[in-house]
């Protein structure tokens, strides 16, 4: 199977996700006013993943000051929730990933190794920046939980870009 690159510098498309929070869901790739950092996890059977989103929990504040921050999964709402109420995670949790949402993004998916992994189909890591205009300037995607984007750097190199009006790359 062909997985599709993303398309940087084109529009991204609008993607709804319900929150653990309740409320409308959160739409990413509308146009609006502010940044969206977009940050797919593989679920709550990835270790690495808590420790990744400990971690932007840590550090939220700095990002909320630049964009917004916006984390999902294929999860189901239940165990989206207990993550969050466990590690009292304060970025916008959303579940319900779609399979159609995942291969739109360009991530790559998964099957469980095993019922004690989870049961159905999840994306590998991904991260999605998106300019107010709903294009995407910046991805990073990986088919394993081994391979993310460290967190310090990404966001300096966040704030260069937005302060500086940065061009999109990796176009030619």
């Amino acid at each position: 199977m062909t997985i599709a690159r993303p398309n940087v510098g084109a529009q991204i498309g609008e993607f709804s996700f319900p929150t653990v929070a309740g409320g409308d869901p959160i739409t990413v790739g509308a146009p609006k006013d502010r940044w969206t950092m977009l940050i797919v996890y593989r679920g709550k059977h990835c270790p690495r993943c808590k420790r990744y989103l400990n971690k932007l929990n840590d550090t939220l504040d700095s990002w909320t000051d630049f964009m917004d921050v916006v984390v999902v999964s294929a999860d189901t709402k239940e165990k989206s929730l207990t993550d969050k109420v466990e590690f009292g995670w304060n970025f916008d949790l959303c579940y319900g990933l779609s399979e159609v949402q995942m291969r739109s993004l360009g991530l790559y998916v998964s099957e469980p190794l095993s019922e004690a992994e989870t049961t159905g189909l999840f994306a590998e890591p991904g991260t999605f920046a998106i300019r107010p205009d709903g294009s995407l300037m910046l991805v990073d995607i990986s088919n394993g939980p081994a391979s993310r984007p460290d967190l310090e750097e990404l966001l300096d190199g966040m704030k260069f870009n937005i302060e500086n009006d940065r061009p999109i790359r990796g176009t030619a």
